[in-house]
């Protein structure tokens, strides 16, 4: 197997990202009460429409209409949404830059809003290192859809064979594998670093 590009999801492998990080400040020691919000609202299938390129405008105005008895906490993700992100994952950011030392083509491809993602590009500059990057709002597809993977593998240029796919979510991995991909299931940076040791990128 001979690696020619390496994709990296962005979200829990590249930043440190969870409303969770957004909502303690209205949920302060109320870890239980917070975990009931997010479920009562459904906060992922909410989340993913975003993702899927729905204006985050429309997204609030229907989630309050379904939910008002919980309009601030709904306002108050697209309002504070920065808090969501503590900041890069220190570990698998220097990995990023091995990898670019070595002269690797580095991807990214992320289930991400099209409104917020721009906010991050302007705030960390370790975005630059990718050759290209596919933002699942920008291209209103998401993973798992394979419809996302082979957008990616026009993109880049290459068969699924050629390129590795670093995920931390399990439904991306098995989708991406069901397509030929080569994958590295992330757990954390210094299983990332031994992954990527044995496959002789590093």
């Amino acid at each position: 197997m001979t690696i020619k590009a390496i994709i990296f999801d962005f979200g829990g492998v590249l930043l440190e990202w969870n409303p969770r990080h957004l909502y303690r400040r209205f949920f302060p020691d109320q870890p239980q009460a917070m975990e009931q919000f997010l479920s009562e609202i459904n906060f992922s299938e909410w989340n993913m429409q975003q993702d899927k390129g729905r204006p985050f405008a429309e997204a609030v105005t229907i989630l309050s209409a379904q939910f008002p008895h919980h309009i601030p906490l709904i306002h108050a993700y697209h309002e504070y949404w920065e808090e969501s992100i503590v900041g890069p994952i220190a570990g698998t950011i220097e990995l990023l830059k091995r990898l670019k030392q070595k002269g690797h083509r580095l991807y990214g491809l992320s289930n991400w809003s099209a409104e917020t993602y721009p906010i991050a590009r302007r705030k960390y500059d370790f975005f630059d290192l990718f050759d290209d990057t596919i933002i699942s709002g920008e291209v209103k597809l998401v993973k798992p859809d394979p419809a996302i993977f082979n957008l990616a593998l026009i993109r880049i240029g290459r068969a699924p064979s050629e390129c590795l796919l670093i995920d931390d979510s399990a439904l991306n991995i098995i989708a991406a594998q069901k397509m030929g991909f080569a994958t590295v299931h992330f757990e954390s940076p210094e299983q990332l670093e031994a992954d990527l040791t044995r496959l002789n990128l590093l």
